[in-house]
C-alpha cells in the first residue's frame, strides 16, 4: 500500500523590497498625505478663510481620500501584482500634491467666498486625489512584504505603524517647524517632488530585482511629474507674503500717493497714509475714532488696548491726536508685524507697544481696571477668532477696563445677521450700556457690513457719537434702548461653552 508524505511548511516566498525599503516607502507616503492635509487647510484659508468648516472640509476629505486609498490599494494588490503598481502610484501622488498648488489657486480665484460649497470644492480639489493615491501605496507594500500566512499580523502591524509613525511626523513637522520658515508653495513642491524622485528609484530598482514584471511608467506620468512644478509658478497667488496666518500684500492707493492698504487674504484690512496718521479711510475707523471723540475731552491722553493690530491705523491716530496716549496693540500674526514695520512705516515705542500673541490669552494677564479704552479689531468677513466673542472673553475685557472705560468692538456680518445679533446679545450679557453704529440699511436688516458696537458699564454719549460721527460726514446712525433690543430680538448668548461663531457668521462671498 502506497503511503503519502504530509506537506510541509510552504516554502518562503522572496520579498520584493528590502525592509528598510519597504519602510521608507510605507512612511514617506503616509507622510506626504498629513503634510498635504496640513498645508492644504492654509493653501485654501486665503479664499474661504480658516473657519470650522475649512478645517472640518479638510480633514473629512482627507480621511476620505485616505479610506478610499487604503480599500482601493488592498484590492488592487490582490488582483495586480504591486511591483506593477507601486512607482507609477508614487510618482503620480507626488506629482499632483505639487499640481495641487496651481489647481487651487485657480479655482480660488473663481471661488473666492466662504459659501459651503465654496469650502467644499477647494477642499476636494486640495487633498482628494493625491491622498487617495499615495495612500494605496502601504497596503501594496505590505502585500510584497508578506512571505507568509504566519507572519501576516507581524507585517501588518509593523509596516501600519510605521505609516502612522510617518503620519504623526509629518504633521508636528509641518505644523510647528516647516510652516514658521517655508512658504506652502516651498512646503508642497518639496513634498512632492521628494515622493516622485523615491518612485522614479523605485520603478530603477523593481526593475532591476524583478525584470520583466515592474511597471515601466507611462509617459503621461513623467510629463505630468515635470509640468506640474512649471504650473505651479506661474499660477497666480494672493500672496506678496505669506505669514503665519495670512497671504498678505500692500497695495499703494492709486488716489493718494501716500495710502497704502494691507490686505490679508482677499479683503482690505486697513488703510493706512504714511504721511498723516490722522487720516482715516475706513468709515468704521471713523466710527470708532468718533467714539473717542465723544469720550474724553479733545487732546486728554487715553491707556488705550487694542485686540487686533492689523495695519495699527487707530493706535497711530490716538497717538497723534491725543498727545500722552498710551497704547498697547495684541496681534496673534507675528508675519503682520513685520509687514507694518517694513511697508506701512510702524515704529514701536514706550506710547506705541506691540505684543505678539493670541489675544484672549493675553487678556488673562492684562492688569485690570487700567485702560480707558479697549478696541476690538480681530474679527474680519471670512472668520472670526471664536475664543474672543464669549461671556469669558468679554468679562476680560471688562476686567481690564476702568470704571468708565469703553468698549468698541468692529465686527462684520451680513443679512440675516445672526454673527452680529447674538455678539450684541452677549455684550449686553456683560456690560449694562451697549450701542450699535451703522448704517441704516444695515440696521433694517437689509444690508451688512462693517457694524461698531460700543460697551461700558457708564450711560455712553449716544448724542455725542452720533453728532462725532456727522462732523466726520459719516452716515452712521446710533442704535439703543428698545431699537437695539428689537434689533438683537432673540440672539442666545455667546459662551466658551457654545459659541457657533463659523455658523452664524454670514461672509462675503
Amino acid at each position: 500500500m502506497a503511503t503519502t508524505t504530509p506537506p510541509g511548511p510552504p516554502a518562503a516566498v522572496s520579498r520584493a523590497l528590502p525592509d528598510w525599503i519597504a519602510a521608507g516607502v510605507t512612511f514617506l507616503a503616509s507622510g506626504a498625505v498629513l503634510v498635504l492635509e496640513v498645508v492644504g487647510l492654509r493653501l485654501i484659508a486665503p479664499y474661504v478663510g480658516i473657519t470650522l468648516q475649512t478645517n472640518t472640509a479638510i480633514i473629512g476629505f482627507a480621511l476620505a481620500a485616505i479610506a478610499i486609498g487604503a480599500w482601493a490599494g488592498g484590492a488592487a494588490a490582490d488582483r495586480t501584482d504591486p511591483r506593477r503598481l507601486i512607482a507609477p502610484l508614487l510618482v503620480a501622488g507626488g506629482a499632483l500634491v505639487v499640481a495641487v498648488l496651481p489647481l487651487v489657486r485657480f479655482a480660488g480665484e473663481l471661488l473666492t467666498g466662504a459659501a459651503a460649497g465654496n469650502v467644499l470644492l477647494l477642499a476636494a480639489v486640495a487633498v482628494v486625489v493625491p491622498a487617495a493615491l499615495l495612500s494605496a501605496v502601504p497596503p501594496m507594500v505590505v502585500a510584497l512584504q508578506l512571505g507568509s500566512l504566519a507572519e501576516t499580523g507581524s507585517v501588518v502591524g509593523r509596516l501600519s505603524g510605521i505609516g502612522t509613525l510617518g503620519g504623526i511626523v509629518a504633521t508636528f513637522a509641518t505644523g510647528f517647524l516647516l510652516v514658521a520658515v517655508l512658504p506652502s508653495s516651498v512646503i508642497l513642491v518639496g513634498t512632492g517632488l521628494l515622493v516622485v524622485l523615491v518612485g522614479l528609484a523605485l520603478a530603477v530598482l523593481l526593475r532591476r530585482r524583478t525584470p520583466g514584471v515592474a511597471a515601466r511608467l507611462p509617459a503621461g506620468l513623467l510629463v505630468l511629474a515635470v509640468a506640474a512644478p512649471v504650473l505651479a509658478a506661474v499660477a497666480p497667488t494672493p500672496c506678496e507674503q505669506e505669514t503665519s496666518y495670512h497671504c498678505a500684500r500692500v497695495e499703494t492707493d492709486p488716489e493718494r500717493s501716500s495710502g497704502r492698504v494691507l490686505v490679508l487674504d482677499t479683503l482690505r484690512h486697513s488703510y493706512v497714509d504714511l504721511a498723516d496718521p490722522t487720516y482715516l479711510e475706513f468709515e468704521y475707523v471713523q466710527a470708532i475714532a468718533s467714539v473717542t471723540d465723544a469720550m474724553a475731552p479733545a487732546g486728554a491722553p487715553l491707556s488705550a488696548l487694542h485686540v487686533g493690530g492689523g495695519g495699527a491705523t487707530l493706535p497711530r491716530y490716538l497717538v497723534e491726536v491725543r498727545p500722552g496716549t498710551v497704547g498697547r496693540v495684541l496681534e496673534v500674526d507675528p508675519g503682520v508685524v513685520d509687514v507694518d514695520e517694513q511697508e506701512l512705516g510702524l515704529r514701536t515705542s514706550p506710547e506705541l507697544q506691540v505684543q505678539v500673541g493670541d489675544a484672549r490669552v493675553a487678556l488673562g494677564s492684562e492688569p485690570a481696571g487700567t485702560r480707558d479704552l479697549v478696541v476690538g479689531d480681530a474679527f474680519g468677513g471670512l472668520s472670526v477668532p471664536w475664543q474672543l466673542t464669549t461671556t469669558e472673553a468679554l468679562q476680560l475685557v471688562d476686567d481690564a477696563l476702568t470704571d468708565d472705560g469703553v468698549y468698541a468692538v468692529n465686527l462684520i456680518d451680513h443679512p440675516p445677521l445672526d454673527f452680529v445679533r447674538a455678539e450684541l446679545a452677549t455684550l449686553r450679557s456683560v456690560f449694562p450700556e451697549v450701542l450699535l453704529l451703522a448704517r441704516a440699511p444695515v440696521l433694517a436688516g437689509e444690508d451688512g457690513g462693517n457694524v461698531v458696537a460700543v460697551a461700558s458699564r457708564r450711560p455712553l454719549p449716544a448724542e455725542a457719537i452720533a453728532a462725532a460721527m456727522a462732523d466726520r460726514g459719516l452716515a452712521w446712525q446710533v442704535a439703543a434702548g428698545e431699537q437695539l433690543t428689537a434689533f438683537v430680538g432673540d440672539a442666545a448668548v455667546l459662551t466658551d461653552d457654545f459659541a457657533p461663531v463659523d455658523q452664524l457668521l454670514t461672509p462675503y462671498g
